[in-house]
């Protein structure tokens, strides 16, 4: 009996190692996260998902995009005067990101969309229609099955500092290297980080690591915490001095500058010849970009014809850059304060968001 017993045991014992060798052998499931942000910008909203482990190296989550969205239509701000259909707009990415992210983490998952500067001009110049395209967001988003997070508009600082986040996380800038590798980046590149500088529709960001940082523009200065390292940042965003802003600008200087009762057609030398477009002029001078220089005219559209004159355009464009005031040490234009340039500086064309999951994360 007790021989039976003993073998028993010892079979027992047997097929216990047995499946603890298979189970090692087995991949472990992963601990893995999601996120999705929605970033609103002047012309078209993107949708991104997000992956990141759950163990987080020095504090930090190391992020991964694994999906992006764009949503059909304009900007969020473009619905202004439909603001009900703001929010059903996002629908369809929507439905796209709840196939991607495993349906048990649905709950878990959080979701923020951040406007820039398109909703920033909104509410400058009709709050009450910025706060219900916001509204109808909010409604969409608390309407999806996943953790909503909010959905608001952001500022000039936050839109240059998140641009400097993500260039310099895809760079690798962020995580801490030693030996050969160490030495090579050094050899690359004096300074650790790169600047950012990022054109969008209606604002163009800079941001960079200082070094000559001064208390004269305390307003221009961030401090950021990533990867277990201190970073203190230089960032300013310059509105209506994004692609279709300045071209607004340009566009109401050179009205400006024409003849008292000006016709109905306007050559333009930044647009190539052959190149037509009509624009609406009743709307025109609402704009924050443009109001300081409002005009009657006798015309309700104004017809823009393309010349092609580079030389021509390049003198427009820089009229609307002002060097002659600088109340600081040194200014970059329009009298901001803007320290010595330093390092390597990345370039992004209407980015935005992709280190925001960086910071949901931490």
């Amino acid at each position: 009996t007790i021989l039976l017993i003993l073998g028993f045991l010892f079979t027992l014992a047997v097929i216990a190692l047995i499946a603890v060798a298979v189970t090692q052998n087995q991949p472990l499931p992963k601990n893995i996260k999601y996120g999705i942000v929605l970033d609103a910008g002047s012309s078209h909203t993107n949708l991104y998902v997000y992956e990141w482990p759950a163990e987080k190296e020095n504090d930090t989550g190391v992020v991964k995009q694994v999906e992006v969205c764009k949503v059909e239509g304009p900007g969020i701000s473009g619905y202004s005067h439909a603001t009900e259909k703001a929010g059903p707009s996002l629908a369809q990415c929507l439905q796209q990101a709840k196939e991607v992210i495993p349906s048990a983490q649905h709950k878990e998952t959080p979701v923020y969309l951040g406007a820039t500067a398109g909703m920033r001009l909104l509410r400058l110049q009709n709050e009450s229609a910025a706060d219900k395209v916001l509204s109808s967001v909010g409604n969409t988003l608390r309407s999806a099955p996943f953790n909503f997070q909010g959905a608001r508009i952001i500022t000039g600082q936050e839109e240059g500092a998140y641009g400097w986040i993500t260039i310099n996380y895809l760079l690798g800038n962020f995580k801490q290297v030693s030996g050969w590798k160490k030495l090579l980046r050094s050899l690359e590149s004096l300074s650790e980080t790169s600047g950012a500088l990022d054109l969008g529709g209606a604002s163009t960001q800079i941001t960079f690591v200082s070094k000559d940082l001064s208390s004269e523009s305390p307003e221009n200065q961030l401090f950021f915490r990533l990867y277990g390292k201190d970073y203190q940042v230089y960032t300013h965003s310059f509105l209506c001095y994004g692609k279709d802003q300045a071209l607004q600008q340009k566009l109401a200087r050179d009205l400006q500058a024409s003849t008292s009762t000006p016709n109905s057609s306007l050559p333009d030398p930044c647009f190539l010849k052959g190149y037509e477009r009509t624009i609406n002029m009743s709307d025109f001078f609402k704009n924050p970009c443009t109001s300081d220089k409002k005009k009657q005219l006798p015309f309700s559209q104004l017809y823009i014809k393309g010349e092609g004159d580079y030389q021509k355009c390049r003198e427009n464009i820089q009229k609307l850059f002002n060097k002659s005031n600088c109340p600081y040490s040194s200014c970059s234009f329009n009298g901001i304060y803007l320290p010595p340039l330093q390092g390597d500086f990345g370039v992004s064309l209407h980015s935005f968001f992709n280190s925001l999951l960086s910071r949901m994360s931490e």
